[in-house]
């Protein structure tokens, strides 16, 4: 996975400085509190809500166990429409791929779909160490590419602003990229969008090459999917002379029928609308309609590592909906740059650490960066156990073991700083298969409980900075037990 986010520091160490932003937080609860809100009662107006997602689950987790059949499905029905596919191992691949596709062609400019698989190998780097300049047409992501800033969000990658930050950012820097704001350009949405509209049009109008990404692929048909809400995407996807999609493997769905199921419940976890204002799909070329040439980039980095882990495999399923960071506590304090990631919140928690490994100080932070409280579960739209995952990879963290790293199976080394950690977690284990050694330490620590500290020393402070030791009975409870005849006494 490509290092985008380079030189971030570990999730707690940019979480405690995104704690002390108060504009930050107040932007973020606003916002997700908002969207959250209105996805409830979107989704409280289906009846068989339940039934949806479990289909979305079952669809999700039968295609990647016949993964290698669809994806050669995808390929034959694609070149049989016109279209040209290349296959990708890593992002440094996709990159020279789509690099080399736009050269051919003569262009310097490509115009873009928001894209969260070419964020993540980081494309418009490459272009633009290539000589080719890529200008992103979704509001929020021209908002971040403006303010040169990062995403922070699946859905709405500005979330992190609020309108007058933006109205600075579009009057400082759209002359630089083409169409300057217009003349006393205020903070309200109506004249932000329509700035936007003004600086993207000539960039629709003069650009000969498009790239895109995909919500889905049908195999059966070889068709991409995508859903928006603004129109830009319709735009790249329609007038340029040559698209190019980069899509991660596990995007397939086998049939049409099958897509029905994620037309509803993807929008109505997303934005909280029945139906996507905009929702393209194409099929290779079309003569006189459209793109005359088509490429499909399919791009693995990592995920068939992800997919040989049985527990965590289920992250493949997200279909990107971004409903698990609006219920996140967690998200909702520290921000979506906080995760070092493109995929931030909840669902980033267990996909970059696996598509990226554990190795890097930050990735083996992530797992940690959640209360485990289960709200992310109860609203993901295809039933993803993060909190399973989060506590799988804590232990491959501490503990290491086996894995399947670039499609080698390598035994991992645990990560630097929890031998207190391992220690403790073997300690209690030895103590627990020893009854006698269980029964005399809990007959100690109900002794001497008013010597108990309030904070743990050396290692254990870190646990306790953020909460209090639970206080230890008078009596542990085997000895209550013996004592009432199961309680039976206490009752008389």
């Amino acid at each position: 996975m490509s290092g985008t986010f380079v030189g971030m520091p570990a999730f707690p160490e940019a979480a405690h400085a995104a704690l002390a932003d108060p504009t930050l937080r107040g932007n973020l609860r606003h916002a997700t509190h908002t969207i959250r809100a209105k996805r409830a009662r979107a989704v409280a107006e289906l009846p068989d809500w339940a039934r949806l997602r479990e289909a979305g689950r079952r669809i999700k987790d039968h295609t990647l166990r016949h993964l290698d059949r669809y994806l050669e499905q995808v390929e034959e029905a694609v070149t049989a429409a016109g279209g040209t596919v290349h296959w990708a191992a890593d992002a440094d691949e996709a990159n020279r791929i789509v690099t080399e596709l736009v050269r051919a062609t003569g262009e310097s400019e490509v115009v873009k779909v928001k894209s969260m698989a070419t964020q993540e190998i980081g494309l418009n780097e490459a272009l633009e160490a290539a000589g080719i300049r890529a200008y992103e047409t979704d509001l929020a992501e021209l908002i971040v590419q403006l303010g040169k800033d990062r995403p922070s969000h699946i859905l709405v990658p500005a979330i992190h602003r609020n309108r007058g930050e933006i109205r600075e950012i579009f009057a400082r820097e759209m002359g630089d990229w083409g169409r300057p704001a217009p003349e006393g350009l205020t903070d309200t949405p109506a004249d932000l969008a329509e700035a936007a509209r003004l600086h993207l049009r000539e960039k629709f109008l003069r650009a000969r090459v498009g790239i895109s990404g995909a919500n889905f692929m049908v195999a059966e048909t070889g068709t991409l999917v995508v859903v928006e809400s603004e129109g830009n995407g319709r735009m790249c996807l329609t007038l340029p002379e040559t698209l190019i999609s980069v899509v991660g493997i596990e995007k397939i769905v086998p049939t049409w029928r099958d897509l029905e199921v994620f037309l509803q419940t993807l929008p109505r976890s997303s934005t909280a609308e029945r139906m996507n204002p905009y929702t393209s799909t194409w099929t290779g070329t079309t003569d006189e309609d459209g793109p005359a040439t088509f490429h499909l980039v399919l791009l693995d980095n990592g995920r068939t590592d992800t997919l040989a882990d049985e527990v965590g495999r289920q992250a493949l399923r997200c279909i990107r909906c971004s409903a698990c960071l609006n219920v996140c506590p967690v998200y909702e304090r520290a921000g979506g740059h906080a995760y070092g990631s493109v995929y931030p919140g909840p669902i980033g928690a267990i996909l970059s650490p696996q598509l990226r490994g554990t190795a890097s100080e930050i990735d083996a932070s992530l797992p940690y960066a959640s209360t485990l409280c289960g709200a992310c579960y109860e609203v993901c739209p295809v039933a993803i156990d993060i909190p399973e995952v989060l506590v799988h990879l804590r232990e491959r963290v501490v503990q290491g073991g086996p894995a399947v790293r670039e499609g080698n199976r390598v035994v991992l080394k645990p990560a630097k700083g929890h031998a207190a950690e391992r220690a403790t977690m073997r300690a209690a284990r030895w103590a627990f298969a020893h009854p006698a050694v269980l029964r005399g330490g809990q007959r100690l620590a109900s002794r001497t409980r008013r010597l108990h500290p309030r904070t743990l020393p050396g290692p254990g402070r870190a646990w306790t900075a953020t909460r209090d030791l639970p206080p230890v009975p008078a009596e542990p409870f085997r000895d209550w037990w013996q004592r009432t005849n199961g309680g039976r006494d206490d009752v008389k």
